[in-house]
Order: C-alpha cells, then structure tokens, then sequence
C-alpha cells in the first residue's frame, strides 16, 4: 500500500510543479503580449511619422521647383495635374 501511496505523492508533486511552472509561462506570455502591444504601438507612430515627413519633403520639393528650380519640374506638373483630377472630381459629387 505505501507503495501506491509514494507513487500518488509523486504524481500530486509532479502535476504541482506543472501547475505552477503553467503560472509562470501564462504570466511571461501576458508579459510578452503586452510588451508586442507597446512595440506595434510604437510603431505604427513611427510610420505616421515618416509619413508627416515624406509629406513635408514633397512639398518642399514642389515648393523648389515652383521658386525655379528645373530638377522637378515634371514632376510639380503631374502633381499640380493630380490635384486638378482631384478638385474636379470633388466639384462634381457636390454638383450631383
């Protein structure tokens, strides 16, 4: 009998120590979790950033090529062309 009894301790340790190293691994996923919400967080500002900035360099570059500069200057013309689309197509939904 103490034979079954060793074995039923063992196993009530053994399922114990599984339990407890679950715990730990839930609370370092949490953990790991929580840490990939910051960094996408992070990020997703970083690209906003960079954005706001590719924005700024191309209108600085519009602004050159208007103030004379001959680099761009195909460049400024398809653009200033897109925002026309863009203006005309704006017109007429309000006109509909």
């Amino acid at each position: 009998m103490s034979n079954i009894e060793d074995i039923v301790d063992s196993l009530e340790n053994k399922i114990s120590k599984v339990l407890h190293k679950l715990e730990l691994l839930k609370l370092a996923n949490s953990k790991l979790n929580e840490e990939l919400e910051i960094s996408k967080k992070e990020i997703e500002d970083q690209k906003r950033h960079i954005a706001n900035w590719e924005e700024k360099y191309e209108a600085l570059k519009i602004a050159n090529t208007i103030l004379g500069g001959d680099d761009n200057k195909r460049e400024t013309k398809l653009k200033i062309n897109v925002l026309i689309r863009e203006i005309d197509h704006c017109i007429a939904q309000l006109s509909d």
